[in-house]
């Protein structure tokens, strides 16, 4: 018998979880870079218990195990951004990071102070502008962080992706 995936809000209790779960996601992007030392990879336990109690983050999981991960924020701008979507190796390429990218979405949707949605990722994760760009993000700023590394930040409207969500329910 199959088990299904599940995605719910994230608890203090899912913190360790997902550290250990973002620590084994970020190591290809650390290889892709040649940068070990990249925040995700660094990040402690309590910080991002902070980020959690900041923000809103969701967890996706396979039974018990939490295989997938999303969190943001809204800022006093009305940007939702959107960080840290990381999904097990061995769940990639099955729509799981295109699920978690769309209920997040949906989250802040239902905030009125949410105007845009934004997120980043490297100049050479294909992969990731690839989904972004799928899921209706547009590049609208580049920001050169270092020698191997080029930081893209993607937006949409928040409004026109309420639409979206209205009109598919």
């Amino acid at each position: 018998m199959g088990m299904s995936v599940t995605i719910s809000a994230a608890t203090a209790q899912d913190a360790e979880a997902i550290l250990k779960l973002q620590y084994l996601c970020y190591q290809t992007e650390a290889e892709l870079y040649g940068d070990y030392g990249i925040e995700p990879l660094t990040q402690t336990l309590d910080d991002l218990r902070a980020e959690l109690g900041r923000g809103h983050a969701l967890v996706a999981r396979l039974g018990d195990e939490v295989i997938a991960s999303v969190r943001g924020e809204i800022d006093q701008a009305g940007t939702a951004r959107i960080a840290k979507l990381i999904v097990h190796p061995r769940m990639q390429r099955h729509g799981l990071g295109g699920r978690l990218l769309d209920a997040i979405e949906a989250h802040f949707a239902g905030d009125p102070a949410a105007k845009r949605f934004q997120l980043f990722t490297g100049h050479r994760s294909e992969g990731n502008l690839r989904l972004y760009r799928s899921h209706g993000y547009a590049p609208v700023a580049t920001r050169e962080v270092g020698p191997r590394l080029t930081l893209i930040t993607l937006e949409k409207d928040a409004a026109r992706a309420q639409g979206d969500y209205a009109a598919s329910a």
